[in-house]
């Protein structure tokens, strides 16, 4: 075994080269919360034949909950189609005890943004100070837990508007990483594969993604933590002390 290759990554490698079914290293956190809207919960989007449209969260095919089966950590789904930054500031988090400190988590995995930019809230305004307060808060109930912050991927069917918005707000992310300790970016606007029409066609249901496509997410997310480890070895050295008391 030529243990090296655990030692850190090539100048050549990207994040997503090395894809893991186990969750690498990224199963060092044995709690991990995950913050989002309907992608993040699993969404399945069904249709009538009359055109209706109905919107199902189903937690247990999550990406989060695919990432838990991987790694064996204990995943909190906070989550829910249609949710905001704003919204998850204002009302849900409180309402739903998502605040607790008796939830604490190791990693915190924030995938918000995209019912934001619908709802023209603007990545450098008032969405930016609710991320923010989501970051804040959390740091505070869990001293020295990870922050892992999600870009939006590309997808062939997004119009002038949505790709520029987009844009903003993984630089918006990078920005937040340099800025605060313990954020780290997972850039699957970059990285991941575009949600072109044949994406869609295996990975997709309706509107929102099918099993597979969660699955698939999950290993994309996965595969990143376990990248950016690798990358910041000293930065993790100390994750099983997390929510231990002894930080």
């Amino acid at each position: 075994m030529n243990v090296r290759e655990f030692f850190g990554v090539s100048q050549e490698e990207k994040p997503l080269d090395r894809m893991t079914g186990d969750g690498g290293f990224s199963a060092i956190f044995r709690t991990i919360c995950c913050i989002g809207d309907s992608l993040s919960s699993g969404e399945f989007e069904t249709r009538q034949e009359d055109g209706t449209v109905f919107y199902h969260d189903f937690f247990e095919y999550s990406w989060g909950q695919y990432l838990a089966r991987m790694t064996g950590a204990k995943v909190y789904n906070y989550s829910r189609g249609g949710m905001t930054a704003k919204e998850y500031c204002e009302s849900f988090a409180l309402a739903t005890g998502y605040w607790a400190s008796a939830k604490a988590a190791q990693a915190y995995l924030i995938a918000l943004g995209l019912n934001d930019i619908w709802q023209e809230m603007e990545p450098e305004g008032t969405f930016a100070s609710y991320y923010q307060q989501i970051i804040d808060r959390y740091q505070k109930i869990s001293r020295g837990a990870k922050f892992f912050l999600l870009t939006m991927p590309q997808e062939t069917s997004d119009p002038e508007k949505i790709r520029i918005r987009k844009e903003e707000h993984r630089e918006f992310l990078y920005q937040i990483a340099k800025q605060m300790e313990h954020v780290y970016v997972i850039d699957l606007y970059q990285y991941a594969p575009v949600y072109d029409p044949e994406f869609k066609e295996n990975f997709y249901l309706n509107g929102h993604m099918n099993a597979a496509g969660y699955y698939l997410t999950a290993k994309m997310v996965a595969s990143y933590m376990d990248y950016l480890i690798r990358k910041n070895w000293k930065d993790f050295r100390e994750v099983g002390l997390i929510g231990s008391g002894l930080l």
